[in-house]
């Protein structure tokens, strides 16, 4: 009983306040500023130590393309005169760069997948 009391005072307190209109004071928004123009600096690089300049075939791996598909144990009579590499299927490739470096990839199936510079 005394629950159902205090839910129909509360109940009462609540319409009441519905009814009775707010009045606000309108409110005033600064004006907006357009925001200033970035510039960025000219970019002058010069003196990039460290840095390779990349030659689409340094390594002249073009003049073995013809072995895409073969078995990798045909490199070898492929008469490579440069330093190479063989990756294999999922192998683990040493992060060391070299331009000129001929790299053979094989595929699962041990077959030559691609050959690049590095």
């Amino acid at each position: 009983m005394i629950r159902l009391t205090a839910l129909a005072l509360s109940t009462l307190t609540l319409g009441a306040c519905m009814a009775i209109p707010l009045q606000m004071a309108p409110v005033a928004y600064p004006a907006q500023t357009a925001a200033p123009a970035f510039e960025p600096a000219p970019a002058q690089v010069t003196g990039i130590a460290g840095l390779q300049t990349r030659e689409p075939d340094a390594c002249h791996a073009g003049n073995y393309r013809h072995a895409v598909g073969q078995p990798g144990t045909a490199i070898a009579s492929l008469g490579v005169t440069r330093d190479y590499r063989v990756v294999e299927y999922r192998g683990i490739e040493p992060p060391e760069y070299d331009p000129l470096r001929i790299v053979f990839r094989l595929d699962a199936a041990g077959n030559i997948q691609t050959i690049d510079c590095g």
